[in-house]
This record gives C-alpha cells, sequence and structure tokens, in this order.
C-alpha cells in the first residue's frame, strides 16, 4: 500500500502548526507572562524556544521523513538490528491516545460555550450566574459526554476522508480562519479604553515582579512553556515529517512551525490582557479566565455577543486543530503496525477513543469522589499530569539520544537527512551542544516536572 503525501507545502506547515496550536497557547501563555513578568518571560521563552523546542522538531521531522513511517515504525526502519529503540513508539502511542483521553473533553467544552455565546446564553449573567454556568457544564455528564462525542465523531469523519481530502483541507481552512479570527479579536480588544495599560502589562519587562518572584523561576517557566508549546515526543510531528517531500531542509520548515505557534500565543495575550484591563479583571485565573471571567466581559461590551461567538469559534478551532492532527497520528500508526486500512482504522478508534475519554467525562460529575492528584482534582489532571510531566519530555529525550549518539541512527545520518533540500541548514558544529548540553536540558525539565508534582 503506496504512502499518502501531503499535497502542498503550506498543508504541511499549517497542520504541524495546527498540531502545536493548542488550548495551552491561548490561556496559558498570556497567563504564564503576566505572572512572571511580561515582556522579560517573553525574552526567555522566545530563547528557549530557539535552543531547545525547535532542535528537537527537526529531530522528530528527520526520523518521521526518513522512515516514511508512523511513531512505531520509523524507529524499526532506520534503528540497528538487535537494537530496542521501537520500544519507544509505543510509550509516544500511549501518549496519543492519554492526549486524546482528555483533549477531547477541554474541545467539547469550547463547542459548548460557543454555541452558549451564539445563543445570547450569557446576556445579562454577572460574575456569579457565569461561574455557576461553567460548573453546570461540568456537573453535566450529559452535556460533556455529548459534546465530547460530537467532537470525536468530527475529528473520525474527517480523517476517514483521507489524508488530503480530509485532514489537509479540512485545516488549511480551519487554520486560515482562526489566524483571521485572532487578528480581529486582537484589533478590537487594544482599542477599548482602557486597553493600553493591558499591553504594557504584557509586552513592557516589570523588574518588581521579577524581584517577586525569582529569575530562576521565570527561566524554568519559559523554558517549559518554550518546550511543551510545540507538542513534541509523541511522533506527532513525525507523522507529518512521513508525509513530506526532500524539497525543503527541516530547520527552515521547524522555524516556520514555531513563528506561527509564537505567533498565535503572543496575538491571544494581545487579546486577553488589553479586554482585562478595560474590565479592571486579574489576568491570572487560569482557565477561570476563559469560561467564567471573558463571557462576563464579552457581555459587558458592545457587540459583546459576536465578539464571545468569535472568540470561542477561534478556541474550538485551536483545539480540534490538535485533534485532529492526532487523530491522524493514531490512525496511520494503526495502518502501519496492524495493515487495516483508513476506513477500518478509524472505525475502531472511533468507539476506542469515545470510551478512553469516558474518564475524563465522569471525572468531573459521577467520579468526582476520585480526586488523584489532591483535593479539588480531576481525571483530567492526572492525564494531564503524566502526558506534560513525563511523556511529552521522556519521548523528546529519546528522539534526541536516538539522532544523536551511535547507539541510535546517529549525528550524521540525522544531520543529513535534517540538511536535505532548500533552506535553513543545521551547522555541523551543532554536535556538542545536542550531543552534551540539550540532553541536560531536557533531563531537567522532566526532574523539575515530577518534584513539583
Amino acid at each position: 500500500m503506496e504512502r499518502e503525501k501531503l499535497s502542498s507545502r503550506m498543508g504541511f506547515i499549517l497542520l504541524s502548526a495546527g498540531c502545536a496550536i493548542g488550548i495551552g497557547n491561548v490561556w496559558r501563555f498570556p497567563y504564564v507572562a503576566g505572572q512572571y513578568g511580561g515582556g522579560v518571560f517573553v525574552l526567555f521563552y522566545l530563547f528557549f524556544l530557539v535552543i531547545m523546542g525547535i532542535p528537537v522538531m527537526t529531530m522528530e521531522f528527520a526520523v518521521g521523513r526518513a522512515s516514511r513511517k508512523s511513531i512505531i515504525k520509523s524507529f524499526r526502519e532506520l534503528e540497528k538490528p538487535g537494537q530496542k529503540w521501537h520500544l519507544h513508539g509505543y510509550l509516544g502511542m500511549a501518549g496519543n491516545y492519554l492526549l486524546m483521553m482528555f483533549y477531547t473533553t477541554v474541545a467539547g467544552w469550547m463547542l459548548y460555550y460557543f454555541y452558549q455565546m451564539l445563543t445570547g446564553q450569557f446576556q445579562d449573567k454577572n460574575a456569579g450566574q457565569a461561574g455557576e454556568m461553567f460548573q453546570n457544564m461540568l456537573s453535566s455528564p450529559q452535556i460533556l459526554l455529548t459534546t465530547m462525542v460530537i467532537i470525536v465523531v468530527a475529528g473520525i469523519f474527517i480523517c476517514s476522508m483521507g489524508l488530503q481530502k480530509g485532514v489537509e483541507r479540512i485545516t488549511k481552512i480551519m487554520m486560515s480562519l482562526l489566524l483571521i479570527i485572532i487578528i480581529v479579536l486582537a484589533a478590537h480588544s487594544i482599542t477599548l479604553e482602557g486597553g493600553m495599560e493591558g499591553l504594557k502589562f504584557y509586552l513592557l519587562p516589570n523588574f518588581q515582579r521579577i524581584k517577586d518572584t525569582s529569575i530562576w523561576e521565570i527561566i524554568t517557566a519559559a523554558m517549559n512553556q518554550a518546550f511543551f508549546t510545540l507538542s513534541l515526543g509523541i511522533g506527532a510531528m513525525g507523522i507529518f515529517g512521513s508525509y513530506i517531500d526532500k524539497k525543503r531542509s527541516l530547520l527552515g520548515e521547524s522555524v516556520n512551525i514555531a513563528i506561527l505557534d509564537t505567533f498565535v500565543a503572543f496575538v491571544s495575550g494581545l487579546i486577553i490582557f488589553p479586554t482585562c484591563f478595560a474590565f479592571n479583571i486579574s489576568p491570572d485565573q487560569g482557565p477561570g479566565l476563559i469560561f467564567v471571567t471573558l463571557p462576563n466581559i464579552f457581555n459587558g461590551m458592545a457587540g459583546g455577543r459576536i465578539w464571545g461567538t468569535l472568540f470561542f469559534v477561534f478556541m474550538t478551532f485551536a483545539a480540534f486543530s490538535t485533534i485532529l492532527a492526532v487523530f491522524e497520528n493514531i490512525i496511520s500508526c494503526c495502518m502501519d503496525l496492524l495493515h487495516w486500512n483508513r476506513k477500518k482504522a478509524c472505525l475502531i478508534n472511533l468507539i476506542t477513543i469515545t470510551v478512553l475519554s469516558l474518564p475524563c467525562v465522569f471525572g468531573y460529575n459521577l467520579w468526582s469522589a476520585f480526586q488523584p492528584l489532591g483535593e479539588g482534582s480531576a481525571v483530567l489532571d492526572l492525564e494531564d499530569f503524566i502526558v506534560s510531566n513525563i511523556i511529552l519530555p521522556v519521548g523528546s529525550l529519546c528522539y534526541l539520544l536516538f539522532c544523536v549518539t551511535r547507539y541510535g541512527w546517529g549525528f550524521d545520518k540525522y544531520i543529513e537527512e535534517a540538511n536535505t533540500g532548500d533552506g535553513l541548514k543545521l551547522p555541523r558544529w551543532i554536535r556538542v551542544y545536542v550531543t552534551y548540553i540539550l540532553p541536560v536540558l531536557l533531563l531537567f525539565l522532566i526532574i523539575k516536572g515530577l518534584i513539583k508534582n
């Protein structure tokens, strides 16, 4: 069976960026930036994106493109006889499924809020009532189950249409709309009365806030955000590497994707901070900001129902672009490993992912007594912790060691693959950095993530 290919370079960039752009970009980046000194945090974030995120992304793309296979088979194709690197593929697959076990539910929240905004459910509600509406949604298994199933069915249906006709075509439309919507929303937010104060808070380095935390905390938070924003380590990027030709070098493409991902994160801050400051709201409230505070703000705004609807369309697209990319990775793995055709892989995963998503849905209502990470936590928090703190960084370390050590694929083969084609090239002197320094930074992230929790 001949491997499917993407029809265009633009499709590859938008698909990969769509995978990287998720809900974390939208509320986590602005919130963390505000917490850790605004402009100073943004500078550190960009620095770590360049020295950590982009090199690992080129490695994942290189393994995918050289092998023309999904995560499990890609290592098997490139490893030397008798080696066991392909075992990491199973961890990566587990990571894909685990990510979808909670991401489908959260995407359902966005969809439900879009519907509520569109139908005017938030009109004339105060902050307390908006908070109540969020709690009512979480405590209703029917609402969470229905929206989760809609997301899973829509995602699997698009994947079943094929790589080019389904996943690539829909992602191109969705990402183009997403970029237009966030620019319109940001332009509107900046022009709100009092919005400029929010911009200053966001963009100007605040040295008082640096004193209040510590430079070390700011550095580690920036490192964390820069690395996790790109969804590396579970083969979700590698799969798109396996679908592209060798016309372009992988560093250039990785830089383009990182720029697009950062652009969305950055512009989200331009939406959220001016809006919060215009209405005297603290911007460091995490998820509550999106589901309680912002609906309330849109209420008090001229044309708020339209702006609120647009905002939740954007949020739904940000979540759904990741879901499509990861679904494609899962389906491709099943096709590679079990020799199923696309329709069969889609049908079986439709049932599997729906069933696996149930613990997260019920974790807020029927099973709310189960609080795995302490009081107030839910199943989602446990699933998120395992993916973010263990599977993504450990998976990335596996890609890194596979690409740079003689016990794996080897640095020479990796750099030859990464530098094939036109565009930015990786210099050979990077070998010392990726072999001796980058693994230490990744180990630090893994240990920090485990200790913190």
